[in-house]
C-alpha cells in the first residue's frame, strides 16, 4: 500500500471554514470533520506528535488516502453540514448518536375547523407541528389537559363552507354528550373555534401566560354582564391552565426561547441533556447517547448533539446556555455559560438529568455486561487517583495490637474491583517491641513485597496503608529497601476525614463521598480491619489460654502448646475425655486438669 502525501494534499485545502472528509484505499469514506480553519484543523491530523493520538485516531491517520472538503460561509453552516453529512453517510470512525426512536408529535391539521392528536410521522401537507416529544407521558399530559379545556371536533369529516351549508352531516353522539360544539352544522361558528385553536398553539409554544390573561379577562367581562354560566366555564378553564403552568414553570416567565445543554461523558460514552425553554415553561426535553469512535472532546460532542437537537426540534432560539465555554463563532447565536441565577438554576437541572440518564443506562449495560462495571470502576480509580496504568491489582495493608501485645499485620488483596480472598495474608510480626505502629507496617510491606519479588510475582499497581503519613511514610522506607518505589504507588487513608495522602505531598486530596474510587477504598481499608482483627482476636484467645494452661501444675509451655493445636479452645479442653487426653498428657497432669477446671469453672 502506497503511503498518502499529506503535504501535497494540503496544498489545495484553504484556511476556510467548511467540512473535510477522509477516504481510505478502497476510497471509501472513513471520517467526516468540521473546522473553522481547514487548513489548520485537517494538518494537524499529520505534522502532530503521533504518540499524541489515541489508538484509534492513528488507525484512521494510517488509513487516509484521500481527502476532499466542502467550503462554507460560515463555522454554524460547517456544524450544519457535517452533522447532515454524518447522518447520511455514517462513516465507521466518527461518533455514533444513538435514537433509534421515532418520537411523537403534536399536529394541528392543516383543514376546515382543525382537529388536534398526535402522530409519529411529519407530512408537509401545511399542517402545524410541535415536538417532538421525548417523553411521551407529558405529551398525552398536554393533550389531556386541551381537551379539558376545549370542546374540538374529533372527526374526520370535510367540513368545508359548502358542505356544511349544503347539509350534509349531521351531529353526532360527541355533541350530544358535551365533547364537541357542532361545528358540522353551523352550531359553532369558524371564528369561535379558530380562537380556541390559537390558544391551544401559545399554551403548545410554551405562552401559557397568554392564556390566562385572556381567560382571566373573559371571566370579568362575563361576571360584569352577570353572565355567570359563561364565567363558571371559563373558571373551571382558569384552573386547569394554573395548575397546569405550576407543573410546568420552572425559572421566570421572561427567559424565553433558550435552549439548554449539558453533558456526561467517560472514555467509551457521552450523554447529552436538551432543554426547550418558552416563556419560562420547558416545552421539549430530550437525552441522547453518543457511543465515541475516537478521542472526541466534550467540545466537540456537544457541538454535534446541539445540531442535531436543534435540527430536530427546529430551534430558532438566538441563545443557548452551556455547561462550559464552546469556540463557536456566529453572529446570530449567543452561548453563554452562566455563574448564578434563573438561567443557571436551568443549567443545574439539564445536568441532574443527564447525570440520572447515564447512571440509569450505564446499569443496564453493566447488568448485561458486568466486565463494562469493573472497567468503569478501574478507570475512574485511575483518573480520581491520577494513576499511570490501571489498578486491576490493589493490596491494603493494617495492623493490629492489645496493649502492644500479639501485633498482626493484615493484607487484603482486590482484584479488578473484587475482593480476591485466596491472597488475602496474614503477618505474625516478629521485630517489634511494643505498641510501635509505625515500625509494625515496616516490617509488614518489607515481608510481603520481599517474598513476592523472591518468588517473581506481579507486584500490585496500587497499595494502600490504613493510616495517616507516619505509617505511609514507614511503608516507603521498606519499599525503597526493596527498589520498588517507583514501579507502585502507594497512599495511605486516615480514618477521620477519610484524607488521602500521598509520599512527599503535606496536603491530602479529598475525593467526594459518592465516589465509587472512594467506596472501593473504604471497602479495602474496612475488609482489612476485618481480616486483621478476626486474626489478632485469635492470637490474643490462644495466647491467653496459653498463659493459663502453663500455670497448671506439671504443664508446662510445649504441652500448653499441644493442647492448644489439638483442641483449639478451653472449652473443648474442659470437656475432653481421658481417652482424648491420654494421647497428650500422662495420670498426673491429667489429674492435674481435671482440678484445675472443676475449681476455677466450678457453677
Amino acid at each position: 500500500m502506497s503511503a498518502f502525501d499529506y503535504k501535497k494534499a494540503l496544498v489545495d485545502v484553504p484556511h476556510k471554514p467548511g467540512v473535510y472528509q477522509y477516504y481510505d484505499s478502497d476510497d471509501l469514506l472513513i471520517y467526516i470533520g468540521k473546522a473553522k480553519d481547514l487548513r489548520n484543523r485537517v494538518g494537524s491530523y499529520f505534522n502532530q506528535d503521533k504518540n499524541q493520538f489515541n489508538g484509534k485516531t492513528k488507525v484512521l491517520v494510517s488509513k487516509i488516502r484521500r481527502i476532499s472538503f466542502t467550503i462554507v460561509d460560515t463555522e454554524i453552516d460547517a456544524w450544519l453540514l457535517e452533522n447532515s453529512l454524518i447522518k447520511k453517510h455514517q462513516p465507521k470512525y466518527n461518533i455514533m448518536l444513538k435514537d433509534d426512536k421515532t418520537y411523537p408529535w403534536i399536529i394541528i391539521k392543516r383543514e376546515a375547523f382543525p382537529r388536534i392528536y398526535w402522530t409519529r410521522k411529519m407530512v408537509k401537507d401545511g399542517s402545524t407541528y410541535f415536538g417532538p416529544y421525548a417523553s411521551v407521558g407529558m405529551m398525552h399530559t398536554i393533550l389531556d389537559l386541551i381537551k379539558e379545556i376545549y370542546t374540538l371536533r374529533t372527526c374526520n369529516l370535510p367540513l368545508t363552507p359548502q358542505n356544511i351549508d349544503a347539509g350534509k352531516f349531521k351531529v353526532c353522539l360527541e355533541y350530544q354528550i358535551g365533547n364537541c360544539k357542532g361545528p358540522c352544522q353551523h352550531y359553532q361558528s369558524k371564528e369561535d373555534y379558530d380562537q380556541n385553536i390559537e390558544e391551544i398553539k401559545d399554551i403548545l409554544n410554551g405562552k401559557i401566560g397568554n392564556v390566562i390573561r385572556s381567560v382571566k379577562q373573559v371571566i370579568k367581562v362575563a361576571s360584569d354582564q352577570l353572565n355567570f354560566e359563561l364565567a363558571h366555564s371559563y373558571q373551571k378553564k382558569l384552573a386547569f391552565l394554573e395548575k397546569y403552568q405550576s407543573k410546568s414553570t420552572v425559572v421566570n416567565s421572561a427567559i424565553t426561547n433558550i435552549d439548554v445543554v449539558s453533558i456526561a461523558s467517560d472514555e467509551r460514552y457521552a450523554f447529552v441533556n436538551y432543554l426547550k425553554v418558552m416563556n419560562g415553561s420547558i416545552i421539549q426535553t430530550q437525552t441522547i447517547e453518543i457511543k465515541k469512535r475516537l478521542d472526541e472532546t466534550d467540545e466537540e460532542l456537544l457541538t454535534i448533539a446541539i445540531t442535531e437537537f436543534r435540527t430536530k426540534f427546529n430551534s430558532t432560539s438566538k441563545e443557548i446556555i452551556v455547561p462550559f465555554p464552546i469556540s463557536l463563532s456566529d453572529a446570530n447565536l449567543k452561548l453563554i455559560v452562566p455563574k448564578l441565577g434563573e438561567k443557571k438554576k436551568l443549567l443545574e437541572l439539564s445536568e441532574k438529568n443527564v447525570l440520572f440518564f447515564r447512571r440509569e443506562k450505564l446499569n443496564q449495560y453493566e447488568k448485561l455486561n458486568p466486565d463494562l462495571r469493573t472497567d468503569r470502576i478501574l478507570s475512574q480509580m485511575k483518573n480520581d487517583l491520577r494513576l499511570t496504568q490501571l489498578p486491576q491489582h490493589i493490596e491494603c495493608f493494617d495492623n493490629s495490637n492489645f496493649q502492644g501485645k500479639y501485633p498482626v499485620s493484615a493484607i487484603v488483596v482486590f482484584k479488578d474491583a473484587k475482593p480476591s480472598k485466596k491472597d488475602y495474608r496474614h503477618f505474625n510480626v516478629k521485630t517489634v517491641e511494643g505498641p510501635n505502629d509505625f515500625a509494625t507496617m515496616e516490617e509488614a510491606v518489607y515481608r510481603r513485597y520481599r517474598r513476592m519479588l523472591d518468588e517473581n510475582e506481579p507486584l500490585p499497581q496500587l497499595i494502600i496503608i490504613d493510616g495517616g503519613k507516619g505509617q505511609l511514610s514507614s511503608a516507603l522506607i521498606s519499599l525503597k529497601k526493596l527498589g520498588i518505589d517507583k514501579k507502585v504507588t502507594v497512599i495511605g487513608i486516615a480514618k477521620r476525614l477519610e484524607e488521602l495522602y500521598y509520599p512527599g505531598d503535606s496536603l491530602p486530596l479529598y475525593l467526594d463521598k459518592k465516589s465509587e474510587t472512594l467506596k472501593i477504598i473504604q471497602q479495602l481499608r474496612d475488609e482489612a480491619h476485618r481480616f486483621g482483627i478476626t486474626f489478632h482476636r485469635k492470637k490474643r484467645d490462644q495466647g491467653t489460654l496459653k498463659t493459663e494452661l502453663e500455670q497448671i501444675a506439671g504443664i508446662g509451655k510445649a504441652t500448653a502448646d499441644k493442647l492448644l493445636v489439638k483442641f483449639k479452645s478451653v472449652k473443648r479442653i474442659k470437656e475432653a475425655k481421658e481417652e482424648e487426653l491420654v494421647t497428650l498428657l500422662n495420670k498426673k497432669q491429667i489429674q492435674a486438669l481435671t482440678e484445675y477446671f472443676s475449681k476455677t469453672y466450678e457453677v
